[in-house]
């Protein structure tokens, strides 16, 4: 998809169906267990990249979420190894597959000290996305900057579980304004490239709720914080916003916001994660301050969150990420029932123009980095395929009875999924 057929997405009946493989990369040895955390590496897929993407063609999308590993491309300053990465985006173009180029997983090459705080970290990034655009321009021109901007943050500057281990909420939002900027200036270089691509802004999203009263506030500002990458990218942050003195607080200068607000990216095409085991965040008390739950949620989840993008931003979203962890019972509710709210939401006049299930097949968990157990005790079945780890099939991709239904899905367009009324229109018409 070219920018010149964004407005193709305005259409009722746009719709597309896509997938993606797992593609975490935290480079960084664990200083405990040593290990680091490269999903390619423990799924298999550096190896098995032309198989996975012939399965990915048999599904029948014509769009597929599709990391490579920046880590691997540029191992050194100034040193760039593009023989495996080249391949493999070759082949997805081959197979008539548009890919939406996940350009940053979390992880990024070692070199960089300091990670997301390092002040030439914005221009490194830039550099990468400047050089991927160049090698595919006028073949490929969709992006994705920075999966996950909020969760980068959560984990490299709230927890300190990935570098640069910073700790607390000053931490949090310094990582951010790193990432942030980042993301900004990798769009404005790979623009300069190719006028045609297409950034396509992916974040996890959460819908927070509270059965206590006195946590209205700190429900209020964490479903903020969902917003805050994005708000920042867009130059949304002002004064006036509902973070604004949050984040001169937490140490976020006035020079910075200003500099978002004068660098400012359109949102064409938002993407936002959502899984039932996560994205449902219930906040209680606790001895030690807070306490977050994760229920499992029902579809109305899908409804919420669709609306509350929508609402806030007025541009297409789709479903960039989801999928259910468990049974192939479980997996095939949440698909039946994830779909009948994206149809529901349709209905009501929200663009929500694309369904990802992701990951096609199993993922390792991010527990594996600092575990002790071999990589098939992390296996986590959420995908289409199960992976295999028994000794006679080594992760062998192991089909199931989704792939049959999601392939109907793909080969019937918007069909399953209805199209987006102007409900505005009706409402004028049942008005006169």
């Amino acid at each position: 998809m070219r920018r010149s057929q964004l407005n193709e997405l305005s259409s009722p009946e746009a719709f597309f169906w896509a997938t993606g493989i797992e593609d975490t990369f935290i480079t960084a040895p664990h200083p405990k267990t040593g290990r680091t955390l490269d999903e390619y590496q423990l799924t298999d897929h550096y190896e098995r990249w032309s198989e996975d993407l012939g399965l990915m063609r048999d599904l029948g999308v014509r769009i597929a979420r599709y990391g490579i590993p920046w880590h691997r491309i540029n191992p050194a300053p100034g040193k760039w190894e593009w023989a495996w990465t080249d391949k493999a985006l070759e082949r997805i173009l081959e197979l008539g597959i548009d890919p939406i180029v996940d350009l940053v997983h979390y992880g990024l090459p070692s070199w960089i000290e300091g990670a997301y705080q390092n002040p030439k970290f914005p221009n490194y990034m830039a550099e990468y996305a400047a050089r991927v655009a160049e090698r595919f321009r006028g073949r490929i021109h969709m992006y994705t900057p920075l999966n996950e901007p909020r969760v980068t943050a959560w984990y490299c500057g709230k927890l300190g579980w990935w570098p640069p281990y910073e700790r607390g909420w000053g931490g949090f939002v310094s990582v951010m304004i790193g990432v942030c900027r980042g993301i900004v200036e990798s769009i404005q270089a790979m623009k300069e490239v190719d006028p045609e691509i297409i950034p396509v802004h992916v974040d996890a999203t959460d819908l927070y709720e509270s059965p206590d009263y006195e946590l209205e506030s700190e429900v209020a500002q964490r479903q903020e914080m969902v917003f805050l990458a994005l708000d920042l990218v867009s130059g949304r942050i002002v004064s006036g916003h509902p973070l604004f003195n949050w984040l001169r607080k937490q140490g976020a200068s006035d020079q910075s916001m200003v500099w978002f607000q004068q660098h400012q990216v359109p949102l064409d095409l938002i993407g936002i994660n959502m899984y039932p085991m996560f994205s449902r965040k219930v906040l209680r008390p606790s001895s030690h301050g807070l306490r977050t739950q994760m229920p499992y949620a029902s579809a109305e989840i899908v409804s919420k969150l669709s609306r509350m993008y929508y609402e806030r931003y007025q541009t297409p979203i789709f479903i960039s990420e989801t999928a259910s962890v468990g049974t192939l019972k479980r997996r095939e509710a949440w698909l039946g029932d994830s779909v009948a709210a994206v149809r529901q939401v349709r209905a009501e006049g929200v663009p929500l123009v694309g369904y990802t299930w992701w990951p096609m097949f199993a993922l390792v968990t991010w527990a594996y980095r600092q575990g002790t157990h071999p990589p098939d005790y992390y296996l986590k079945q959420m995908g289409l395929w199960d992976l295999d780890a028994a000794q006679s099939a080594k992760l062998a991709r192991v089909p199931t009875r989704l792939i049959e239904q999601y392939q109907r899905l793909a080969a019937g367009g918007s069909q399953a999924v209805g199209s987006v009324e102007n409900v505005e229109e009706q409402r004028r018409q049942d008005a006169a």
